[in-house]
């Protein structure tokens, strides 16, 4: 997936910790077969080869994935949309070091890009494309799938402790250490040079317990041009990389929502920002940085430690 899992876990002994961490990291790995528009042979390889030329039957955990990333296009109104993949070719951030598409690459990005042109049949378990082209891109919510599918298996086992971290991006608090109320983690502040969750200025420190926090932000894939920077977060509806915006953090129930959610209040303006917020769980917080400096809060003041 393009990234380092960190697991830490609390177990009786040397020998249940590494059970447990050859179970989650042999998940993250079935994931990844799955889920991976890098390997020619995965299951959304298939189905992006495929799906335009005939409805195609996958496995469930494909399925849901599918499921759960259309449900979050509808949620957004196409902020968020895992039909990108033409588009992150068009802008050179798939395999590439960055280009800018002329008017004519995006035309034709356009025609090959939109949620509404995926159909799901939970009966059947079959996907289908309505138009030629589209390309599915799992990057703005497969990490926070696995993250859930291995806390399930965790859970499942009984492990009452346990932090696992998709490159820092997407991170997963399962119970509390000894003696703690949670797990503590930084949100690094993007205007800081260098800011990272270990090191580095934070804006707050959170307490995670049975929840997740994803981080969305520009830091990790960009690339400049003539002196602008573009950053590899993508508005779907305008076919161009977002602006204005250095950091988004959201805490979620689920790492597959907060994952998502990341990536749509990094999309979003502020009043698409609040009414997606709003129509959330109370549950639900975010914290969304934007150029000049200017931090915006949802629900977050209850989330700080400190």
């Amino acid at each position: 997936m393009g990234t380092d899992f960190t697991l830490y876990i609390y177990a009786a002994d040397a020998a249940a910790a590494d059970r447990e961490a050859e179970r989650v990291f042999g998940i993250v790995d079935q994931l990844d077969a799955l889920l991976s528009n890098y390997r020619p042979q995965s299951e959304l390889s298939r189905i992006n080869h495929e799906a335009a030329n005939h409805p195609v039957t996958t496995d469930p955990e494909t399925f849901r994935f599918l499921k759960e990333s259309l449900g979050w296009s509808a949620r957004s109104d196409g902020a968020f949309d895992i039909t990108v993949g033409k588009l992150m070719k068009a802008w050179g951030f798939f395999r590439s070091t960055g280009h800018v598409p002329s008017d004519a690459e995006l035309a034709k990005v356009r025609a090959e890009t939109g949620w509404k042109r995926v159909v799901l049949d939970a009966g059947t378990r079959k996907v289908r494309f309505t138009a030629p082209g589209v390309e599915l891109d799992p990057g703005g919510i497969g990490k926070g799938f696995a993250v859930d599918r291995a806390v399930d298996a965790l859970r499942a086992d009984g492990v009452k402790a346990a932090l696992l971290s998709a490159g820092s991006s997407t991170i997963y608090g399962l119970g509390a250490p000894p003696n703690a109320r949670g797990w503590k983690v930084r949100v690094p502040d993007p205007r800081g040079a260098g800011a990272s969750i270990s090191t580095g200025a934070s804006i707050s420190t959170v307490v995670l317990r049975d929840t997740s926090l994803s981080t969305a932000n520009c830091s990790e894939k960009h690339f400049v041009v003539g002196g602008h920077q573009y950053c590899h977060i993508m508005d779907p509806r305008t076919l161009r990389p977002v602006e204005g915006r250095l950091q988004a953090t959201v805490i979620a129930p689920s790492a597959t929502d907060s994952d998502a959610l990341s990536n749509v209040m990094f999309v979003l303006d502020g009043a698409g920002r609040r009414r997606v917020i709003a129509s959330l769980p109370q549950a639900d917080a975010a914290l969304v940085v934007l150029a000049g400096g200017v931090i915006e809060r949802y629900r977050w003041e209850n989330r700080t430690t400190k």
